[in-house]
């Protein structure tokens, strides 16, 4: 990791485990189904492809390409929405994410979160597109307010999935 923050601790992390993932991935899932209305719609982020990002940031291999397609289906049936915009764009954040996570490992958080704001809009870019092509009207510049707001989000984000990996500090040694 790059050390932009002179006396940022390094710390090392026990691996995530896969049930972690799993619950977390569904967590968002359900945020993301959640029934937002007035503003909340424009500046809520989807939390399934920060939560995805982040886990092919963090554990590519423990992601890979099926998971992301899954959820996308899964997200595509519960909301109604054309079959298959999801998955595809999850899975294309997915591929960005795990191509370029050795790249993002090595930043600080900020730095991460700038890196993780032009992923998030590329999947409100796909998904748009496809809605576009479908005969859907443009929604405005306030569409692209979510991702924004995900990567404000990233730091909590990070702070909050590590935290299970972080190792307990031994009473007996303090």
């Amino acid at each position: 990791m790059i050390n932009f923050y002179p006396g940022e601790p390094q710390e090392i992390l026990k691996p995530a485990q896969t049930g972690f993932v799993v619950f977390t991935l569904l967590m968002a899932l359900l945020i993301n189904l959640l029934p937002w209305a007035g503003w909340g719609l424009w500046v809520r982020p989807d939390f399934v492809a920060l939560v995805l990002l982040y886990w092919c940031i963090d554990q590519p291999r423990k992601i890979g390409f099926t998971i992301p397609w899954l959820l996308g289906l899964l997200m595509d049936v519960a909301d109604g929405s054309l079959f298959g915009q999801h998955a595809l764009s999850y899975t294309i954040v997915a591929f960005a994410g795990i191509a370029l996570h050795r790249r993002v490992q090595r930043f600080a958080i900020t730095p991460q979160a700038l890196h993780a704001v032009p992923l998030l809009l590329l999947n409100d870019v796909i998904v748009l597109v496809i809605r576009l092509v479908a005969g859907s009207d443009f929604p405005g510049i306030w569409y692209f307010l979510g991702s924004l707001i995900g990567g404000l989000l990233w730091p909590l984000l990070s702070f909050v999935l590590k935290l299970p990996q972080r190792p307990r500090a031994d009473a007996g040694h303090a």
